[in-house]
């Protein structure tokens, strides 16, 4: 029987170090020693780190893709509270991790975009996909009048990720939800509010509207004996 391929426990033990270490800080030794696998199966199963950090991110990125499915594929849910229920699902994760640890697409994107051109092509790539489960529902959530339609729906779903990515990033700097939750709320309270009446002292007024509230002041004036 031929020995059992340690190629997985690699990738899952790189994954693991490259969350708690990053991409520089990931050595080749430290993912041997937490996979439990010789150096040497590392350089049997992967060319390079950089070809390895790909593999590690594309096996996140898939594990992303089930759970961005498991919200906005909900047709229990209108669209807008598909989009809440996402960030509702990475937040759970998040704390589940004590706020220590982020995305790993946006750590990749902040630390080993400007070394490697392989990865930063990768990360484009990602987030292109990445985008269009989000396009879809936002444009059914403007077909369903549950969001402001002023925006193309691409662009909108661009925003939602790079923005969370920042609050992300800001919820590991303060190890607390704080950014998580603020984002959230004001982003459906703008961005994605739902159309509503507008607001009635705003509306433009009538010239004979505005003669009217001008006669009315006159007669009040009048009756108090006011010039």
């Amino acid at each position: 029987m031929g020995r059992r391929s340690l190629r997985d426990d690699i990738l899952q033990a790189g994954l693991r170090v490259m969350f708690r270490s990053g991409y520089r800080g990931a050595s080749v030794r430290d993912i041997c020693a937490t996979a439990g696998a010789p150096q040497g199966s590392f350089t049997n199963h992967f060319r390079s780190k950089e070809a390895f950090a790909t593999e590690v991110l594309d096996r996140y990125f898939d594990y992303l893709k089930g759970l961005t499915a498991q919200a906005l594929k909900d047709v229990t849910l209108t669209p807008r509270q598909r989009l809440k229920r996402y960030l509702d699902i990475i937040t759970g994760k998040l704390q589940r991790d004590s706020w220590r640890i982020g995305c790993l697409i946006g750590d990749l994107s902040l630390e080993a975009s400007s070394h490697s051109n392989r990865l930063r092509k990768r990360l484009d790539s990602i987030f292109q996909n990445w985008r269009k489960p989000f396009a879809s529902c936002i444009a059914e959530a403007q077909s369903a009048d549950e969001v402001d339609s002023q925006f193309d729906a691409t662009e909108l779903a661009e925003f939602l990720l790079a923005s969370w990515e920042g609050a992300i990033l800001r919820m590991k700097v303060e190890r607390r939800p704080a950014a998580l939750e603020r984002f959230k709320t004001i982003v459906f309270e703008t961005v994605f509010k739902k159309p509503g009446i507008a607001n009635l002292s705003t509306r433009p007024i009538s010239r004979r509207s505005a003669r009217r509230g001008a006669n009315g002041r006159r007669a009040r004036q009048a009756l108090r004996g006011k010039p």
